[in-house]
């Protein structure tokens, strides 16, 4: 079971939370005007990196605040945790 150390709450267990999805995806600018395949892109593809991944994440039984959490697919290891609207930053310990 993962550890995750909420910005707002300080370390919980994971199945306090929900896993939102990776993060730090940018809405298009003109909705209206993006093609369907480029609406597409933005909805459903997703990267999936082996290795090193930003994701959001939702403190469902907790605060209710959505947060990001840099985390290793390859250990699950959480190598940092940070607010929305935060920079993504380097890698390293959270």
């Amino acid at each position: 079971m993962l550890l995750i150390a909420c910005p707002y709450c300080g370390p919980r267990d994971e199945i306090e939370f929900r896993c939102g999805g990776e993060a730090h995806i940018a809405r298009p600018k003109e909705p209206d005007a993006v093609t369907d395949e480029a609406w597409a892109d933005y909805l459903f593809r997703r990267d999936n990196p082996k290795g090193v991944i930003a994701e959001r994440w939702f403190h469902t039984y907790g605060c209710r605040r959505w947060f990001n959490v840099l985390r290793d697919t390859r250990t699950h290891a959480i190598l940092k945790v940070y607010r929305m609207g935060a920079p993504r930053p380097d890698r390293g310990p959270s």
